[in-house]
C-alpha cells in the first residue's frame, strides 16, 4: 500500500502543479495559447530528466545509496517551497518568451517538479526488488489516475474554492508530506531488500506475455517493437496532444479548462492502454483511428468549434488509444522498466519540442496538425506487419491505410491553398500567426487577419484609407465614444494594436499610445495599412503585454483606453480580472471611458465586465452595431458588440451614446473575475438578457 500511496500522491501532484503553475505566469505573456505549449515543452523535459535520473540510480547506485541520494534532493525540494513565481520574472517587453518562460519554471518548480517526475520509474523499480512481481505495469496505470483526479480537479474544484496563491500553498504543504512518505518508503525499501536481482525472472513478470502476443500479433521486425518505436509512438501522442490543445485555445481562450480536458483525455488512454492489454483491442481502434484521421483534417480550418471540438476530442482520444495501445504491447520486462519509461520520456519530451519549439521556428502557419496527422498514417501502417493473419489480410490493411493516407494529404494541400490564397503578408512568432489579404473586390478591402478571425483593416484606395472600417465604424461604440466626447485634444491608450483602424478616429492634438504584445503584428501594420503614418496628432507604440505595461507605467491620464486585445476568437481573461481594472483606472481620467471590444462568438464577456464596472463605482452599458452589407450599407463594416464603462453620467446621457446602449443585467451568481479565479465554464454561453437603460 506504501508504494502505491507514494506512485499516487507523486502523481496527483505532478499534474496538479501543470495548470497550477501556467496560470500563475499567463497574465505575464498575454494570455497567450503558447503559453500552454511552452510550459508542456517544459513538463516532458523535465519528466525525461526525472526518469533518466531514476534510471541511473537503478542501475547504477546499491539500494541504500539511492535512499541516500533520494533523501538529500527531497530535503533540498522541500526547502524550495512554496512554489509561487517571483516578480522579478516578470518580462519587460523585448524579452524572447519561450527561454523566459522556460528558466523561471526552472527556477520556480524545477526541482520539486524533477523529483516527482522521477518517482514513478523509482518506485516501480523498488517495488520490483522487494516483491518481484507484475505489476509494475499497474502501478503505471494507477499514476496516470491520480493524474487524472488531479488535472479535473483544478478547474472545477481547486480552482474555484481556493484560487491560485491558495492552491500553491496547500501544494506545497502536500509536497512536504509526499517528501515524507517517499523517504520513508526509500529507506524501508533499503533495509529490507539485498542488493542483487535474482537470476531468474518468475514467468508472469515476463512481458510481453503470451496473452499478449495472442492479442496483438507477435512482433516480426525488432526495429518494430524496440526502442525506436517506443520513442516514436510516445513522441506522437505528445504531438497529438498539443496540436489539438492549440487549436481549441487559439480559437476560445488559452484557459485551464480548455488545457485540462486534452490532456485528461491524453491521460486516460494512457490509463486503460497500461492497466490490461485486454482494453486496447485493434479490430476496434484502428478503424476507428481510420475514420478519424481524414475527418480531422478535413475540419481542421473550421470556425464552428461547438461542432469541430467534440469531434477533435474523440479523434485526439481514438488516435492516442492506438499510440499508447501499441506502446503497452511492446512493454518489456519490469527488469527493463526505467529504461522503457526513459525512453517514453524522450518521445514525449521530443513530441513537445517538435510542436512548441520547431513548429513556430519552421512554419509560417499553423500547418503542424496536418503533419502530424500524415505521420500517424505512415506509423500506423508500419504497425499493420504485426497484425495477426495472412500477407493479404495485413495488404488489405495497408491498402485502407495508403486511402487514409491520400484523404489526409488532399485535405491538408486543400486547407493549405485556402491559408494561403492571396496572401500578401504572413508571419508568425510566439503570440500567433498574422496575415494580411487584400479581397480583390470593389471598393477593395484589405484586412489582418489573427489566427482565423479579423482583426481590422482598411480600404485601399487613398482617398477612403482613413474612413472608420471594419469594427469600428460610425454607429460602434467606438465611433459613439469619439463622437460623443468633448470637442478637445484626447489622450487614449489602446491595448491592441491590430491594423490600426482605430487610429481613424484620432484628430490634430491627440496623443495615441498603442500597446501591441507581438511583433509581427507591430510590423503588419507599418508595412501593410496607412492608419499609423496618416493618422492626425502623434503616437507611440509599446511593446509588450499591455497590462504589464499598464501597471509599470506612471499614471497618463487618458480620456479613453481601448481594449481591443484578441488572438483568434481567444479572449486572454488576465484582462478582464480586477486587478487588471486597477491599472486601467489608474491611468484613465475620472471622467475618461474605458471601451472593452467584447464582440465573440463563444466566450460572453458582459458579466464579468459588469462586475468589474459594479467593484469600481463605474457604470457598463453595451452597444451593438449590426451594419448589413447591401443597400445603403457599407460593405466593409463589421457586426461588433462593445462595452463602455465610465463614471461619467454626462457623457452617458448624452443622446449619440443613450440612444444607442443598452445596461447590461447582473448576474449575481458570477463571482469577480481575479487572476486567482477566471471561470471559463460561466460564461461559455450565450449573452445574458440585456436591459433597456
Amino acid at each position: 500500500m506504501l508504494y502505491a500511496l507514494v506512485i499516487f500522491f507523486s502523481a496527483f501532484l505532478l499534474f496538479l502543479v501543470q495548470p497550477l503553475i501556467a496560470k500563475q505566469i499567463l497574465p505575464w505573456f498575454g494570455g497567450s495559447a503558447s503559453v500552454w505549449a511552452t510550459c508542456m515543452l517544459f513538463f516532458q523535459t523535465a519528466l525525461l530528466a526525472g526518469y533518466a535520473y531514476a534510471d541511473a540510480l537503478t542501475r547504477w547506485c546499491s539500494l541504500k545509496r539511492q535512499a541516500q541520494i533520494h533523501t538529500v534532493m527531497l530535503v533540498c525540494a522541500v526547502a524550495l517551497m512554496p512554489i509561487i513565481v517571483a516578480g522579478h520574472w516578470r518580462p519587460q517587453g523585448e524579452e524572447e518568451p519561450i527561454s523566459r518562460i522556460l528558466m523561471l519554471l526552472g527556477a520556480t518548480i524545477g526541482l520539486p517538479y524533477f523529483l516527482l517526475a522521477s518517482t514513478t520509474p523509482l518506485v516501480g523499480a523498488w517495488f520490483w526488488r522487494r516483491h518481484q512481481s507484475a505489476a509494475p505495469y499497474r502501478l503505471f496505470a494507477l499514476s496516470n489516475f491520480a493524474s487524472l483526479l488531479a488535472l479535473l480537479g483544478f478547474p472545477f474544484l481547486f480552482e474555484p474554492w481556493f484560487g491560485n496563491r491558495g492552491i500553491a500553498l496547500v501544494w506545497s504543504g502536500l509536497y512536504a508530506v509526499f517528501a515524507l512518505l517517499c523517504i520513508t518508503l526509500a529507506w524501508r525499501t533499503a533495509l529490507r531488500v539485498t542488493d542483487g536481482i535474482p537470476e531468474s525472472v518468475p514467468t508472469e513478470v515476463v512481458a510481453p506475455t503470451a496473452a499478449d502476443r495472442a492479442a496483438h500479433g507477435a512482433p516480426s521486425r525488432t526495429w518494430l517493437t524496440g526502442w525506436p518505436m517506443w520513442v516514436t509512438l510516445s513522441a506522437l501522442g505528445s504531438m497529438t496532444l498539443l496540436a489539438v490543445s492549440n487549436h481549441l485555445t487559439q480559437n476560445i481562450s488559452s484557459a485551464p479548462l480548455l488545457w485540462v480536458v486534452p490532456l485528461a483525455l491524453y491521460l486516460v488512454t494512457f490509463i486503460i492502454c497500461f492497466d490490461h492489454p485486454r482494453w486496447y483491442v485493434r479490430s476496434i481502434f484502428l478503424p476507428l483511428a481510420a475514420i478519424a484521421l481524414p475527418a480531422m483534417a478535413a475540419t481542421s480550418d473550421s470556425l464552428e468549434l461547438a461542432k469541430v471540438t467534440p469531434l477533435y476530442a474523440a479523434g485526439m482520444f481514438v488516435l492516442c488509444m492506438v499510440f499508447h495501445g501499441e506502446l503497452a504491447s511492446l512493454k518489456p520486462a519490469p527488469r527493463q522498466l526505467t529504461q522503457y519509461y526513459l525512453w517514453m520520456a524522450v518521445g514525449g519530451a521530443l513530441g513537445s519540442l517538435l510542436i512548441a519549439v520547431a513548429a513556430p521556428l519552421l512554419l509560417d502557419g499553423y500547418f503542424e496538425l496536418f503533419i502530424v496527422l500524415l505521420i500517424a498514417v505512415v506509423v500506423i501502417a508500419l504497425h499493420t506487419f504485426r497484425v495477426p493473419g495472412g500477407r493479404l489480410w495485413r495488404a488489405s490493411l495497408q491498402g485502407v491505410c495508403l486511402l487514409v493516407f491520400g484523404g489526409v494529404a488532399y485535405y491538408s494541400v486543400v486547407s493549405t491553398d485556402a491559408y494561403v490564397s492571396n496572401v500578401r503578408f504572413m508571419e508568425r512568432d510566439f503570440y500567433g500567426v498574422v496575415r494580411t489579404r487584400d479581397s480583390g473586390g470593389e471598393p477593395e478591402f484589405r484586412t489582418l487577419i489573427h489566427g482565423g478571425i479579423s482583426h481590422g483593416g482598411q480600404l485601399t484606395a487613398p482617398e477612403q484609407q482613413m474612413l472608420p472600417s471594419s469594427y469600428f465604424g460610425p454607429n460602434s461604440g467606438y465611433g459613439k465614444v469619439f463622437q460623443a466626447l468633448p470637442d478637445q485634444p484626447r489622450r487614449v491608450g489602446i491595448i491592441g494594436l491590430g491594423a490600426g483602424s482605430l487610429a481613424a478616429w484620432a484628430r490634430t492634438g491627440d496623443h495615441w499610445v498603442f500597446y501591441e504584445i507581438s511583433p509581427a503584428v507591430v510590423r503588419a501594420a507599418k508595412q501593410e495599412f496607412t492608419f499609423l503614418s496618416k493618422m492626425p496628432g502623434t503616437h507611440e507604440i509599446v511593446v509588450g503585454d499591455g497590462r504589464l505595461a499598464l501597471e509599470r507605467e506612471a499614471p497618463r491620464g487618458y480620456d479613453v483606453i481601448a481594449m481591443d486585445a484578441f488572438a483568434g476568437d481567444s479572449v486572454p481573461t488576465h484582462l478582464v480580472t480586477r486587478e487588471a481594472m486597477a491599472a486601467y483606472v489608474k491611468h484613465l481620467k475620472p471622467d475618461g471611458v474605458i471601451v472593452f471590444q467584447a464582440t465573440n462568438r463563444f466566450v460572453n464577456l458582459l458579466p464579468p465586465i459588469r462586475n468589474l464596472a459594479d467593484e469600481f463605482g463605474m457604470s457598463a452599458v453595451v452597444l451593438e452595431d449590426n451594419p448589413v452589407a447591401g443597400e445603403g450599407n457599407d460593405p466593409w463594416l463589421s457586426a461588433t458588440e462593445q462595452v463602455l464603462v465610465t463614471r461619467n453620467k454626462a457623457f452617458l446621457q448624452n443622446p449619440l451614446v443613450r440612444d444607442a446602449s443598452v445596461a447590461i443585467q447582473r448576474n449575481p451568481n458570477l463571482p469577480i473575475f481575479t487572476d486567482d479565479y477566471v471561470n471559463l465554464l460561466r460564461i461559455l454561453k450565450r449573452r445574458d438578457v440585456v436591459v433597456p437603460q
